[in-house]
């Protein structure tokens, strides 16, 4: 069996100067975070004056940087600059963003901005009156010209109390901000390709407000179509989850909610018919209700008589109609024999890859943000994922998708 290994993450520096705006800048962080990318936090000696850097080196995926003296590494600023994908300053000071212009470099920040060829993102946050000055935006006129993408302060309540332009933006303006320069940059390996997914586990009603259900979150699924719509696929995601899509994709996927496995049939055998790759992640209800009353029950009533019957068959159904050359993905969550039933079902449902996911192991499975699952392949092959977070699981699985599709198309 092989190990599948994740996707590198995108790498973003977040540069954290000395203003009252910089706690804003522990919730970029997180944001950056939870949406798969490693992040090094870098913060200027004065923003250590208004927040930890105990705080960032908690969120971040490395531990905070300081000094251009500190680090291990004779030169960590070259280290950090050739290493990012993207350095983002939030918030940037007057004082940073004329260092930076000037083309100074006496601190781990303004070396690190001199030292990358990343796109950077400058978030300024100031009061009114700085940044109305001429020289402020004389600066960033020239920054703008050397390519430097500037997210602008909005207007609101400052830190002396009165109200103006100068307020930093808000931390899921500069994230989602982050994300898409990102995606324009990232490699863009699914473009062209048209990718449905499914996600979610269904509601099956008893009543109008009793329904059976399981414990699938949609996290997977989610993760599953973000990852392919920022990798370039136009993305449908027929979904029972409630779970919101990040800003960066909100152009790039096609979101189709349903309840039931029925209207997820319905959904997704409208979708499947233009797809070149289909991601059947959904935990379908195997069983509904016969009958559905459209009343609530009550106990006054007594104990009704509840007879199950089997829902659709999705993926078989997908599997038997599919096109030529169309990629075929399944899921099965298993708490027993994971693997061994998984080549069953592989085999049955006829699909090209299968993601076994045994919901019993410690981090894994139903509701959490990590999963560890093994990819079958129609031809003998079985890929072991290890635990890690949902998203690299998503980007791992859609690498062997990448490599099935190329292998189908040289054979045709």
């Amino acid at each position: 069996m092989g190990v599948a290994q994740p996707s590198r993450a995108p790498r973003v520096v977040l540069g954290v100067c000395g203003g009252i705006a910089a706690y804003k800048a522990v919730e970029v962080c997180r944001r950056l975070v939870d949406a798969g990318v490693h992040v090094t936090p870098v913060l200027t000696e004065d923003a250590t004056r208004f927040v930890g850097a105990v705080t960032f080196s908690a969120l971040a995926s490395e531990p905070v940087a300081r000094s251009l003296w500190d680090d291990p590494s004779p030169i960590p600023h070259t280290r950090l600059g050739q290493g990012a994908d993207l350095v983002v300053v939030a918030p940037a000071t007057a004082h940073t963003i004329a260092r930076y212009a000037a083309g100074l470099a006496d601190d781990l920040l303004c070396a690190t901005l001199l030292a990358t060829r990343a796109p950077v993102v400058l978030c300024p946050a100031m009061h009114t009156e700085m940044w109305e000055h001429p020289s402020v935006r004389d600066n960033l006129d020239l920054l703008e010209r050397r390519g430097v993408i500037v997210v602008p302060p909005e207007r609101g309540r400052l830190a002396g109390g009165d109200s103006g332009e100068g307020r930093l933006a808000e931390p899921e303006i500069i994230a989602a901000r982050v994300l898409e320069e990102l995606g324009r940059t990232a490699r863009r390996d699914l473009h062209g390709l048209r990718v449905v997914v499914s996600a979610g586990g269904t509601r099956e009603p008893l009543d109008p407000v009793r329904f059976i259900t399981n414990r699938s979150s949609g996290k997977q699924g989610h993760a599953l179509a973000v990852a392919a719509a920022r990798r370039g696929a136009a993305v449908t995601l027929v979904t029972s989850s409630p779970l919101a899509l990040p800003p960066d994709v909100w152009g790039a996927i096609t979101r189709v909610d349903v309840e039931t496995a029925a209207d997820m049939e319905e959904a997704l055998g409208a979708a499947a018919e233009s797809a070149d790759v289909i991601v059947m992640a959904a935990a379908v209800a195997d069983f509904r209700p016969k009958r559905s009353v459209g009343t609530k029950l009550s106990k006054e009533d007594g104990i009704p008589e509840l007879v199950l019957e089997p829902t659709p068959d999705i993926l078989a159904g997908l599997a038997a109609r599919r096109r030529p050359g169309q990629l075929l993905v399944g899921f099965a969550a298993e708490t027993n024999d994971a693997v061994e039933r998984g080549w069953r079902k592989l085999a049955r449902k006829g699909v090209d890859l299968l993601v076994v996911n045994d919901v019993s192991a410690p981090g894994a499975g139903f509701d959490h943000d990590t999963n560890a699952v093994v990819v079958l392949d129609a031809e003998g092959d079985a890929v072991d994922i290890p635990l890690t977070s949902k998203d690299a699981v998503a980007n791992a699985v859609l690498d062997m998708v990448i490599a099935h599709h190329k292998e189908e198309r040289s054979s045709t």
